[in-house]
Parts: C-alpha cells; sequence; structure tokens
C-alpha cells in the first residue's frame, strides 16, 4: 500500500492537471476532498503556502467560538484568492489579469485583512509593487500555469479544510488542536447550526429568493415571537458588522429590511427569511431580537405607512406581507409613483470660466475672450432604476456548476456568476455579454430542467406548503433559463421579465416576443404621445386649424405623427417609448403619460439653459433617444461653431487691441487669453504695455507679470543691458551659463559658440564675459559640457552643432587608455594590439607604441629602456648631439592627452599644451587654474601648487649644490660635452614667443665650462631630471629659512619644545616635513 506522502503527491498531480488543463469540475473537487481529508499536518501537506503559519496568525480569540469565526474569515479571504488562482490557469484569461487593485473594498476586507494574503498573490506571480497595487513583472507574457496551479490546490484545500473544521466535520482536528488551543474546548463551541452547508444555502436562497413572487396567505400572517433575552454589547457590535455594503438588508435574501437579529448565528434577517430559516429543530431555539430601524424608515417614500398596493389586482395588504393575499403576485414598488419632479431653477445668466465675465443665458460663447461656455451637467432628470433580480450566492469554486452563468468583470477580473448584473468585488456594471462559439459551451445544468407547464394534482392541506415550495422553485428556474436566454441574444432582464408580464401564458419566447410585437407596442405609444400632444394643442387652435390637423391624422392612422408635419405634435424616439414601457410595467397608457411628463420636464430643462425654442428643443431630445446631454450637445453645436472655425484656422488670432477704450474688456481678455494670477496683475501689463516709449511686447510683458507684482522690478527684468552689444533686452530674451552670473543676448551667445566651435579648442567655448568656467577641472569639466549641450542645441545650427558634437568625442577619445599620437603628423587614432611598432592610419609612418618614438629596426625585440641604452653607446647622430639629444628625448608630454614634445622645460614652467589646451607646470604636471581647490588656499589668479622636488623650486639652486645631492645619493651626472658636439652655443630645442606666435628653436645661449655642452640654465634642468628619475629628496640640503619656508607652504606645524637647541629642533621639522609631506606624484620619473 502506497505511503501517505506517496498518496498526497499523487492525489496533486492529478488535481493540478485538472485545473489547469480544464478538465471536469467533479474530478477537481474530488481531488481537493481527497487531499484535504489526508491525515498529515498542514506543514507536511502543504509545499507552497505557509498554511500552518497563516491559520496561526489569523486565529485569535479566548473561546472556540470565537476562534472559529476567525477562521471563517480566513476562509473568505482564502475563496478571494482561489478565484484569483482560477482566472490565471484558465485558458481564456480576463483582459485586465496582470494587476491586483488595492483599491477594492472587498479586496482590502478579505485578502488584505488576513496576515499572508499577499503573500500567496507574490506565489502567483503578482511580484511588482505598484503605487495602487501589484502586478506582473513586464518581462512576464504568461503566467507559470504549473505553478499558479500548485499554489491554488494547496489554497483550495486549506479552505476546504477549515470549512469542515468550522462544521465540525474535519476526520483530523487534532493537527489543527495542536497549534490552536482554543479548539480543544468544545463547551464554549459556536453553534454550528449558524453555518450553513453549501447544500443547504443552495436550496434555501433559492427557495428565498423566489419567494419573492409567490407565497400563500398563511404564510404571510404566520409569526413568531422573538425574544431579546441575555443580549450583549459585544454581540451587537459584531453582528452591526456583517454587510458593507446594504446594512440594513436581509442576510440572506438581500432584498428586505432586516426585522430581527439573532444573537446566535450572528445575522440580521427579515421576517419571512427568519421564519422559515429558524423554522428546523435544531435552530428553533436561536435567541433573536426584535429591530425597529429608524433609517429604514427614513429611506421609505411613503413613511408612516402600513400598508400597500398591488399594482396586480389593487388590493389594499399589510405592510408585513411580501405576497398580495387575493392574487398571491409579489409585492413591486410601483416606480412611477417615487416620481419627483425636478424643478431647475430659471438661468438667467452664467459666469465665464476664463474671464469672469458674467454672460447672457443665452449666449454660448463669451462676449469678451469668445471662449465656449463650460456647461455643467443639467439637472438631473426623474429616471427610475431598472428593476435588478437580487443577487444570488456565488456557487463554491470547483463544485459542478453551467459555465454559461460566469462572466469576468473588465474593471477588476473577478469572477461573478449571473444573472449578476454588477460586480460584486468593484460594484461596476456589467458589460454586454459576448457570446461564445457553440462548440466550446458546455451543457447547462439548468437547460436540462424540463419546461414546467405541469399541472400539479391538487394537494392535500398538510402538503400545501411544501407544494407552494417546489411550484415556486420551478417557476423560478424557468425565468432564470429565459433571462440567461435573453442574456445571450442581448436583451436585459428587465425587458424579459415586462414582456413576459405583457404577453401572459403566451407560448413565444420573450425574445421572439420583443422582436415581433414590442415595436408595434412602441410605435402605439408614441402615437399616443402624439395624440395626446395635438389634443391638449387644439384647445388652443381655432376650429378651422383643427380639421386641418384632424385631416392630416386621418391620413395618418396606423402611422407615427411625424414632427416635420406638425410642429405642434410631441414625437418620441423608440428609445424614449422603450424606457418608458419598462417603467410603466408593460402597460400601455401608463407608459405614454409617463413618456410625455419626461418628455416635457427635459423640455424644461433645457429652457431653463437658455434654449427657449421648444420645437427645437422636442426635435433635438428625439434625435438623442431623450438624454438631456445628448441634446443640449445637439443646440450647442451650431452655437459653437464660431469658435470651431476660429481655433482649426490656420490664421492667426489678430492681436489684442490695448488702446482700445474700453479697458475692462481688455483686462478680461488678458486674463483669459494669458491666465494672468489676478485682475490687479492684468491691470499692471496693461499699464506697462501702455506707457510712452516701452519698448516692451506683449509676451515679455506677461511673462514678466507672473513673476512678479513689484513693477520697478518687472521694469528691471525687462530692460537687461548685454555686457557684448550694449543694448537693452528683456530678461527672457537673455542667456546665460550655469558656471556664472553673466548674462548675454540670445544674438551675442549664438555668435560667441558658432565662432568658438569652428575656429577654436573645444576649451574656449566658456563664458564670453568671464571666460569662467575652469576648463582644467575634469569633474566641473562634464558637468559644464552636459548642460552647454542643451543650451546650444536650441542656438546653433545644425551643421555647427553637429561640429560641437564632434569635438566633443574627440575629447572623450583622448581619455582612452588605448589612445595614441602620431609622433610624425599628430594624428590620434585608438589602438588594440599589443604590439610595440604601431602604423599610424593618416602617413602611414610607424612609431613606439610604448616611448612614442620614431620606429627603428634595431627597437624590434628590445624594450625602450634597452633600446635607449643602445643608442646612446652605438649612435655616432645621438652621441653628437649630446644632452641636448637626452633633454629632447625626456621633453613635455601632456598629462592629459598625452601628447608628446621635444622642448626644454626650462624657463617659463606654464605649458598650455596645442592639443587639448590643457594648462600644466611642465616640471611637476599639476595643472595651472584661477580657481583654486585646495584648502585654504590664499593665492588668487593664475596659479598651480608644486612640490618641493618640482623644477619650479630646483631650478633656483646652484648646479654645484644640485651636483653634490647627486653624489650623496651616489648617482653619476656629466660634466664634459662629447666629442664632436658643439660647445660654444646650447641647442636645445625650446617654445619661443615671438611676436605673439609660438614657435620651436633652439637655445642659442652661451655654454658654461664644465656644464656638459648646455647652457646653465638646461645644465640645471639635466641635474634636475637626474633627480627625479632617482626620486632624490631635496630636503636634506634645505638651509634653516628653505626649511621653515617649506614648512609653512605645506602647513607642516611644529614648535620649538623647552630646553631644546636650534639643531635638534630643526632636524625634528625636517624629518616631520618628509614624513608628512611626499614627494610629486605627477612629477616626471624617465631615467
Amino acid at each position: 500500500m502506497a505511503s501517505l506522502s506517496e498518496q498526497l503527491q499523487d492525489v496533486r498531480s492529478q488535481a493540478e492537471v485538472c485545473l489547469y488543463s480544464g478538465g471536469r469540475a467533479v474530478d477537481l473537487r474530488a481531488g481537493v476532498v481527497a487531499m484535504a481529508n489526508l491525515p498529515l499536518p498542514p506543514c507536511s501537506k502543504y509545499h507552497h503556502i505557509a498554511a500552518e503559519t497563516m491559520v496561526i496568525e489569523n486565529s485569535f480569540g479566548r473561546n472556540r467560538k470565537e476562534t472559529l469565526g476567525s477562521l471563517q474569515r480566513l476562509s473568505t479571504a482564502l475563496n478571494i484568492l482561489e478565484k484569483y488562482g482560477c482566472n490565471l490557469t484558465n485558458p481564456n484569461r480576463p483582459k485586465y489579469w496582470r494587476t491586483v487593485k488595492h483599491n477594492n473594498p472587498v479586496f482590502r476586507a478579505t485578502v488584505d485583512a488576513i496576515q499572508g494574503g499577499r503573500a500567496v498573490l507574490c506565489l502567483y506571480g503578482y511580484s511588482n509593487q505598484q503605487p495602487d497595487g501589484l502586478s506582473f513583472p513586464d518581462d512576464v507574457t504568461d503566467p507559470d500555469v504549473g505553478r499558479v496551479a500548485a499554489v491554488t490546490l494547496e489554497v483550495m484545500s486549506l479552505r476546504m479544510e477549515l470549512e469542515m473544521l468550522i462544521k465540525e466535520a474535519h476526520p483530523h482536528p487534532e493537527f489543527y488542536e495542536r497549534i490552536i488551543p482554543t479548539l480543544r474546548h468544545k463547551d464554549v463551541g459556536l453553534n454550528t447550526d449558524a453555518v450553513i452547508s453549501s447544500r443547504h444555502a443552495d436550496s434555501q436562497t433559492k427557495s428565498l429568493a423566489f419567494s419573492l413572487y409567490r407565497r400563500s396567505s398563511r404564510e404571510s400572517n404566520r409569526s413568531h415571537s422573538l425574544s431579546a433575552n441575555n443580549q450583549s454589547l459585544r454581540s451587537i457590535q459584531v453582528f452591526s458588522t456583517f454587510s458593507s455594503k446594504h446594512p440594513e438588508n436581509c442576510a440572506i435574501c438581500g432584498i428586505f429590511r432586516i426585522s430581527a437579529h439573532c444573537l446566535t448565528c450572528l445575522q440580521g434577517l427579515c421576517s419571512d427569511c427568519d421564519r422559515l430559516y429558524h423554522s428546523y429543530p435544531e435552530r428553533a431555539n436561536h435567541h433573536r431580537t426584535a429591530v425597529t430601524s429608524s433609517t429604514s424608515s427614513k429611506n421609505r417614500s411613503n413613511e408612516g405607512s402600513s400598508t400597500w398596493r398591488c399594482l396586480h389586482c389593487t388590493k389594499v395588504n399589510s405592510i408585513q406581507d411580501v405576497l398580495c393575499d387575493e392574487c398571491e403576485q409579489p409585492r413591486l414598488e410601483p416606480l412611477g409613483s417615487k416620481e419627483e419632479e425636478c424643478q431647475p431653477a430659471t438661468i438667467i445668466e452664467w459666469q465665464c470660466k476664463s474671464c469672469t465675465m458674467v454672460n447672457a443665458a443665452s449666449s454660448i460663447l463669451c462676449e469678451v475672450c469668445e471662449r465656449p461656455r463650460l456647461a455643467t451637467r443639467p439637472p438631473v432628470t426623474p429616471s427610475h432604476p431598472p428593476i435588478t433580480p437580487p443577487r444570488p450566492p456565488a456557487p463554491v469554486l470547483g463544485m459542478p456548476g453551467d459555465p454559461d452563468s460566469q462572466w469576468v468583470c473588465q474593471f477588476c477580473t473577478y469572477l461573478n456568476y449571473s444573472p449578476a448584473m454588477v460586480c460584486e468585488m468593484c460594484d461596476l456594471a456589467r458589460p454586454e455579454p459576448a457570446p461564445l462559439p457553440v462548440k466550446l459551451r458546455p451543457p447547462s445544468p439548468v437547460r436540462r430542467v424540463p419546461a414546467l407547464p405541469i399541472k400539479p394534482k391538487e394537494p392535500a392541506p398538510e402538503d400545501l406548503d411544501s407544494w407552494r415550495q417546489n411550484l415556486i422553485k420551478e417557476e423560478g428556474l424557468k425565468l432564470i433559463q429565459l433571462i440567461r436566454h435573453g442574456e445571450k441574444k442581448g436583451v436585459s432582464p428587465e425587458e424579459v421579465y415586462t414582456s413576459m408580464r405583457v404577453a401572459g401564458d403566451s407560448n413565444i419566447l420573450p425574445c421572439k416576443w420583443l422582436k415581433t410585437e414590442l415595436p408595434l407596442l412602441l410605435d402605439q405609444i408614441r402615437m399616443l404621445v402624439a395624440t395626446s400632444s395635438l389634443q391638449s394643442f387644439s384647445d388652443k387652435t381655432p376650429t378651422e386649424d383643427k380639421n386641418n390637423i384632424t385631416q392630416d391624422l386621418a391620413k395618418e392612422a396606423g402611422k407615427v405623427v411625424d414632427l416635420a408635419e406638425t410642429e405642434s405634435v410631441i414625437q418620441l424616439s423608440r428609445a424614449e417609448a422603450k424606457q418608458a414601457w419598462l417603467t410603466a410595467g408593460g402597460d400601455t397608457e401608463r407608459a405614454a403619460r409617463q413618456a410625455l411628463r419626461d418628455r416635457l420636464a427635459k423640455v424644461k430643462e433645457l429652457r431653463a439653459l437658455g434654449f427657449s425654442d421648444e420645437s427645437r428643443c422636442h426635435e433635438v431630445l428625439r434625435q438623442s433617444g431623450g438624454e438631456v446631454r445628448g441634446a443640449l450637445a445637439l443646440l450647442q453645436r451650431p452655437l459653437l461653431e464660431p469658435f470651431h472655425k476660429r481655433i482649426w484656422s490656420e490664421k492667426p488670432e489678430p492681436p489684442v487691441d490695448i488702446h482700445h477704450p474700453d479697458k475692462q474688456r481688455v483686462c478680461r481678455w488678458l486674463l483669459a487669453v494669458y491666465d494672468l494670477p489676478s485682475w490687479g496683475r492684468c491691470e499692471l501689463a496693461l499699464s506697462l504695455l501702455l506707457e510712452h516709449s516701452a519698448p516692451y511686447s506683449l509676451e515679455d510683458v506677461v511673462q514678466a507679470v507672473q513673476e512678479s507684482h513689484d513693477r520697478e522690478f518687472i521694469k528691471r527684468v525687462l530692460a537687461k543691458e548685454c555686457p557684448i552689444c550694449l543694448s537693452v533686452f528683456p530678461h527672457s530674451k537673455m542667456q546665460s551659463l550655469t558656471s556664472c552670473q553673466c548674462s548675454v543676448c540670445c544674438g551675442c551667445f549664438q555668435q560667441h559658440f558658432t565662432i568658438a566651435v569652428r575656429d577654436k579648442h573645444i576649451r574656449d567655448m566658456v563664458c564670453p564675459v568671464c571666460w569662467e568656467p575652469d576648463i582644467n577641472d575634469p569633474e566641473h569639466l562634464n558637468s559644464y559640457f552636459s548642460t552647454l549641450d542643451i543650451q546650444l542645441r536650441e542656438c546653433l545650427e545644425p551643421e555647427v552643432y553637429e561640429l560641437f558634437h564632434k569635438k566633443l568625442t574627440e575629447q572623450a577619445l583622448i581619455k582612452d587608455p588605448k589612445f595614441l599620437w602620431c609622433c610624425h603628423c599628430s594624428y590620434g587614432f585608438i589602438y588594440d594590439g599589443d604590439q610595440l611598432k604601431v602604423t599610424c592610419f593618416q602617413c602611414r609612418n610607424s612609431f613606439c607604441a610604448h616611448c612614442k618614438k620614431p620606429w627603428e629596426s634595431q627597437h624590434a625585440g628590445l624594450s625602450c629602456e634597452q633600446f635607449q641604452s643602445w643608442k646612446r653607446e652605438n649612435d655616432p647622430e645621438y652621441q653628437r648631439q649630446g644632452l641636448a639629444g637626452y633633454l629632447r628625448d625626456n621633453g613635455i608630454t601632456c598629462p592629459n592627452c598625452r601628447f608628446q614634445y621635444a622642448l626644454s622645460k626650462g624657463g617659463c614652467m606654464h605649458f598650455c599644451c596645442s592639443q587639448c589646451r590643457y594648462q600644466f607646470c611642465s616640471g611637476c604636471n599639476n595643472p595651472f587654474h584661477t580657481t583654486c581647490a585646495v584648502d585654504q588656499c590664499t593665492v588668487s589668479g593664475l596659479h598651480a601648487h608644486h612640490p618641493r622636488d618640482c623644477l619650479f623650486y630646483l631650478r633656483d639652486w646652484e648646479p654645484s649644490r644640485l651636483q653634490a645631492l647627486l653624489q650623496n645619493n651616489g648617482v653619476a651626472f656629466n660634466t664634459e660635452p662629447p666629442p664632436g658636439t658643439q660647445t660654444d652655443l646650447c641647442g636645445v630645442i625650446e617654445q619661443k614667443d615671438e611676436g605673439g606666435q609660438q614657435s620651436d628653436a633652439a637655445c642659442g645661449a652661451q655654454t658654461q665650462p664644465g656644464h656638459a655642452g648646455l647652457c646653465e640654465k638646461h645644465y640645471r634642468e639635466y641635474l634636475v631630471s637626474l633627480i627625479n628619475s632617482h626620486s632624490i629628496d631635496p630636503a636634506p640640503l634645505y638651509s634653516s629659512n628653505e626649511l621653515l619656508l617649506a614648512c609653512r607652504r605645506y602647513k607642516v606645524e611644529d614648535t620649538h619644545r623647552d630646553g631644546e637647541d636650534t639643531f635638534t629642533y630643526y632636524t625634528r621639522r625636517l624629518e616631520k616635513l618628509m614624513d608628512e609631506v611626499p614627494l610629486g606624484d605627477k612629477v616626471p620619473r624617465k631615467k
């Protein structure tokens, strides 16, 4: 025999397949029951949902009764979750299956009110949190049907177990008594009679729902005494929350008001439901108390009335009776008796919503701003809601049922059951039913119910009650069958019911009757209305006119009177006639009277809105099917035609005449067109425009007035001077950069940046007034160009803007580590190879990718250091150049774009790269800038911060002092020139400024003996390059004054200690300087 785990797996797999493959509901029900009856604890039975945790967290109460009540709420929430799962596993999923909204009151009261409800939705796949609910992730196109089916099956099984536990029918309650101790106390249990089983609930609900149609006089006169003993405040509070939508209606039928509260089963019932429900012996001892609701009496139209009149036989019955004592027909509220004719107030004027002008009621466009009247919704026409049958209780999901009775709400995707016409979840109306293909419709058990025109035998007096109940059930099933058939044909339940009343015992189906007979009845109603209106008109018409009208009516006998032939005849549309026919319950004469009253009331509403032509009002009401809003649209259409022509015309609107004598009219025009915040702002704008010699445009003044109400400030805003062209412009015509506060006119702004893009470098694109920002700062550079790009996109020409983007791209490429500059032609490109030899794409010459020197065949197979060493020893040309060649090879390299210059570093240390315009020190590579980023820097203007081993400081040392520093560290240096070199003039190449132009030329200075054939300046540069190459610290050779100056420069603070001699003090400060302030990290250290 298989173990319990194997049985659970078999049952689970079969039920899951049945759930998502569209199997029979009976098989699914059997699988759920088998899974619920397995003797396993919740922690072992449920693998997906945390069943045990959900039961523990949602069970509360001091005794068994309260605990079972909390479990009942958990079961209700699981029922809602079960419906969501079944919707996802259905092949024909609802349209809005991807989302679950939190703003639904039923969702908040059930799923959101329990612990773990949203976790189950997350298991379904609703894992994306939205502001108003949950949804599937955007990348999920279809739900995981297998997983959803597994989770849904566990939800159904847990709900089944909870229901059996509440009814004390669970085969193994010890599993739940172990985790919920309060369930063990049997003596304080919940009266299970209050919990109706699904079989009894179905039968009782049907019988009670259809007791609306027939009932015996003996039942209506029967009453029971209700007791109010042992009533507690707590039970009243619990019971007062049993219904959130209709707290004053019966909990079973949902139609009639509550007449008794049952304190045992915690329900509110009407008199009939209370009598039938508590007629069972096991419920006869329930404690009930009578209810007299003051709010119910206020809601009734006939307040204080104790009787009602039957609409069929006019018999006066007691207010407690539901069926008539005479004809046994159900009580139906006369819909026409509650009409309260709307008395709209006569509208003689209306205020424009744009310019506040008060206009006449007959005008549709404002007299000042010529904008249309924003008509509010007209007064509500007396209308009567359609007769909607009470909602039957939805069958338990998984039980056998008719699939045709299900419909999905297109707003919240909730699965509802017919004949309910309103969604139980969101209270929105059911859309028009779309019939399914015939082959997909499963057989409905209701259709298999035989037609029941059977005449039963005369029952015995003692079986009269059961006979009446069976008869009510049979007629109710027949009515439901006809309503469902009508819904598939597009016929509403009201039309089916009314057609049955009018047709009587005819064998014609209601749908066929409505198609063949109803048009004739509607034409008859229209004829009655036309005749009635003509008769009232004839009382005011001379005799000769009466004869003509009578002859016309004789010719048109059997036809509907045409409004075009006789203006005094009121012609209804078929929609109006049909609505009146439904309202009157099929009574043709009453329908004609009601339709005429409604039509006259609607005409009165339209006339109150300023439309005095009564015949025109009748005509548009006929065209709109009796809808006041549609008729109002038809009446306003010709009046709005000039406005429509003006707004759709390609011609610009004529400008306002600010010199118009009616200043108030101009102000109203400004208020309507430019949406100024107040009337005072309109007058301020007009006064500014009327000033003499004011060069302001209307748009500039309006924009300034919208921002401020200060007249002097507005004048300053409207008169800004451009610092470049010195012209006066309004603030809206000026442009400024985000890096400074300067403002220039749009023309100068465009001209400056057009020239900068075309003829200058990308780093020259700064403010034309203050030349900010400092482009050397890479952080500010990116943010500056990102905002500048937005401004230039609007003002530059397309080809100039494209060139700007090209330069930006080149600027970004320079920073790429794989970017190389050709040493032959200064062409830059990206090189991805790993070879030292690189061939330029522009000039096709080769160079070394590492040392950037022209490529020579001897470089192959050697590193750059080995090649330079070989060249110094074997290349006669290199030897002849001497130290000048050494300085050239160790020239200046731009730290920003890595472009190399074979130039000397001596002279001015401020160097500007010709490729990227980066400004830096040629000795330490630190940037030159005007806006310093160093804290506590007091230097203003263009400057850089140099380390102590930079050429900027060491160039002032004597060559002998530099030689001593090298000798102390064991570094060799040259003092004599190599043989064959020129010794009288220095041949080092340096950058010279000649007439504003920078050129490269030999130094040409006189050489000194012992300086290796170089001038003193370049010999110092040579010695400093050796110091930097070996990372030698010059601090040990500092004098006392140089040491104190360096400590102040680099913020090294130290005080003279007591009893400390000067030598010890300076030694300690030197050690602290060397420890705390490192050498320059950007100083070139090539060897």
